[in-house]
């Protein structure tokens, strides 16, 4: 009998995280878990706290301040969309979540990855112009332009993630309503459908090539001229100066883009065991690059940039002179 006469409004789906290999959930489930939600509040401390002195300090008042407080909400947002759910996938016995929460963090998680591969091309665009059109930088990157580019950073990644959830809400669901993940990831759901999902499926890879792609086509082309720029500073403590100021911003594309080329460019295993192993990979990391990319940005930025230092030991010996 064919499957789509079989369909029925489905009310939810069950998470199956690593119930699939009960052996490696029995040995370190409460590693996963105490790790994860450590990470988790890393992410919320370390970001919040960028976004503060981005707010608080008038010296850090400037376009890549102003992008780097949207990479750090981003990173909230992103992580607040899926980590809850794998937390509570450790302790819920019956790992369910209903069809619309489902489709909100397909949205939510679809969104913000795409929203923070346009964004980090906006910023290196910004690195460009201060390190190569110096004298022009406070013209082209004025408040009437870096914040535009911000708000299509958001808008870009929106609607894309908006037609890519709408195409997998309107299709039937049948059988068995498993969804072989930690979380609502939109490739697994794809496969409870009962219809054709040919064209959800190269609509999403049309658009993977396009976020991956273009924006690290862009990001190259700026750090070439970038680099080229460098190169012809005279003196070594003006590379110096001049490298500090972008190798922040480097060090997370390289990442971020690492991870995700990582992720959809490894290739399939043919045999059972590979194919487990796979699958354990599948799992994994997505769940790295959910939660120790964001956690590592603000690191990053706190480390590599000294505007941020200083903000940061400001706001805290202001904190501790108060007290």
């Amino acid at each position: 009998m064919d499957r789509s006469n079989q369909t029925s409004p489905l009310v939810g789906f069950i998470l199956l995280g690593l119930s699939a290999h009960p052996k490696l959930e029995k040995m370190f489930f409460k590693t996963f878990f105490v790790l994860i939600l450590l990470m988790y509040l890393v992410i919320l401390l370390g970001n919040g706290v960028l976004i503060l002195v981005t707010i608080l300090d008038s010296r850090l008042h400037m376009p890549m301040y102003f992008f780097l407080e949207n990479l750090s909400f981003l990173d909230i947002c992103y992580t607040t969309s899926s980590v809850p759910l794998v937390l509570d996938s450790f302790l819920t016995p019956q790992k369910t979540i209903s069809f619309s929460a489902c489709a909100m963090q397909m949205f939510l998680s679809f969104s913000m990855a795409g929203t923070e591969c346009v964004l980090l091309s906006m910023m290196a665009f910004d690195r460009y112009v201060a390190i190569c059109n110096p004298l022009r930088y406070s013209v082209v990157m004025s408040k009437a332009v870096y914040v535009p580019m911000a708000a299509g950073s958001w808008a870009i990644g929106g609607v894309a993630s908006l037609v890519h959830t709408s195409l997998v809400i309107q299709l039937p669901f049948c059988g068995a309503n498993i969804i072989n993940h930690f979380t609502c990831e939109i490739l697994a759901v794809l496969k409870l459908a009962c219809a054709d999902i040919s064209i959800s499926v190269i609509s999403m890879e049309v658009t993977n090539v396009i976020f991956l792609g273009v924006p690290v086509l862009f990001i190259s082309v700026s750090y070439v001229f970038i680099i080229a720029t460098i190169l012809r500073i005279p003196s070594a403590e003006g590379k110096k100066k001049a490298f500090s100021t972008c190798s922040a911003h480097l060090t997370v594309v390289i990442i971020f883009y690492g991870t995700l080329f990582f992720m959809y460019g490894k290739p399939k295993s043919k045999d059972s065991q590979g194919a487990d192993k796979e699958d354990l990979a599948d799992k994994l990391i997505p769940l790295f690059y959910g939660v120790v990319i964001p956690m590592l940005n603000p690191i990053i930025y706190s480390l590599r940039n000294n505007d941020v230092k200083a903000a940061v030991r400001n706001l805290v010996s202001q904190k501790c002179f108060r007290r």
